[in-house]
């Protein structure tokens, strides 16, 4: 099977600022990873990935929250009471359209097993998805809830796997194989020394563009294994450690979409396009104490919010191209039209030619 590569690797890096020593999410400290990847038989070809903000009770300690839809033809679960009150309180879970009902109840399940929350009646669980059953029987009931539990126990810190992995083992992007990618962009010193990060699920369509340039342009076209569709879905999960208003972070999050539009994205009618930024910094979040009462709260003005929107664009970018350049090619079943079906990976030979560019 032919080596795949991240797109810095290739020397393929935008914009201007640096990446976190991992490029990755998990860049933002404390913030922890999770998957579950299911290839089992012929017809599944799914999973789950799991986001925690920090390894704290998440439901006593939650996080400032901002919510943005480009094109709403999606499901997320949460999203109405992240908008209201600002605020995340559990993990955020990618997985597929059919499985959000498994993934609230699994996120229910975990959160109500923490120590302090055993008078919690109510769990806002955020769960986004997008649709499989290009590659995967999504009729069939996977991943189920204890595999959704699976990966959020599994989550950590540290490297991030992507491509065809977790929540998106099964999934489509440009009619080739899209899945899991992240980035992440650490701002100078002088402009408040942040990190932003990047985890997004692909499975949307258009033209694709890389650095810039139609990839039709750099790459000699090929013959699609199945058809070309510019419908499709993308969900972009954007970490900070600057301490944001949930104003500001829902800001963040819709600049998110410059960096999809980098991309190529047709941002169709058929497509369910999402987003969703919060803060880990510790002097702005929503602990107990600062919850019961009148509390100072750390808040970057807007003035200063020019460079992490420009960050969040070159992040967002960059984890989409990396989840198409690590996944490989994948053979599962098509739910729609009953048949097995293929999906090839994006070829990048054409841009294997720039390695020994900056491969920081």
């Amino acid at each position: 099977m032919p080596e795949r590569y991240r797109a810095r690797e290739l020397g393929i890096a935008p914009g201007r600022f640096a990446p976190g020593r991992l490029n990755a999410i998990t860049d933002v400290v404390g913030l922890r990873v999770g998957q579950v990847t299911l290839r089992e038989g012929e017809r599944i070809r799914t999973g789950a990935t799991a986001i925690l903000a920090h390894g704290g009770n998440l439901y006593q300690d939650k996080v400032p929250a901002g919510f943005a839809v480009m094109n709403g033809f999606g499901k997320f679960a949460g999203s109405t009471q992240i908008v209201e009150l600002g605020e995340i309180e559990t993990p955020i879970i990618l997985t597929n359209t059919l499985a959000v009902g498994r993934a609230i109840e699994a996120v229910n399940r975990w959160t109500l097993s923490q120590q302090g929350n055993e008078q919690v009646v109510s769990v806002n669980a955020v769960v986004g998805e997008t649709n499989d059953s290009r590659l995967n029987d999504i009729r069939a009931g996977y991943p189920t809830i204890d595999h959704i539990l699976g990966a959020i126990a599994a989550a950590k810190p540290g490297p991030v796997e992507e491509g065809a992995v977790g929540a998106g083992t099964g999934t489509v992007a440009f009619s080739y194989k899209g899945g899991i990618g992240t980035s992440s962009r650490l701002l100078p010193p002088k402009q408040g020394g942040f990190t932003v990060g990047v985890l997004v699920q692909s499975n949307y369509g258009g033209q694709l563009r890389i650095d810039g340039r139609s990839f039709a342009e750099i790459q000699p076209p090929v013959t699609l294994s199945g058809p070309v569709d510019a419908d499709g879905s993308i969900v972009m999960i954007i970490a900070t450690d600057a301490p944001l208003s949930d104003r500001n972070l829902r800001r963040l999050a819709e600049r998110a979409f410059a960096g999809l539009a980098r991309t190529g994205s047709a941002l169709s009618n058929g497509s369910g396009d999402y987003a969703v930024a919060f803060s880990t910094a510790e002097s702005a979040r929503r602990i107990a104490a600062r919850r019961a009462a009148v509390a100072a709260i750390e808040d970057l003005p807007n003035d200063r919010l020019s460079p992490l929107f420009e960050a969040v664009i070159e992040a967002s970018e960059e984890a989409i191209l990396n989840s198409l350049f690590m996944a490989e090619t994948t053979t599962g079943w098509d739910a729609a039209r009953e048949r097995t079906s293929t999906v090839d990976a994006l070829p990048l030979e054409r841009l294997q030619k720039r390695r020994g560019g900056d491969r920081s």
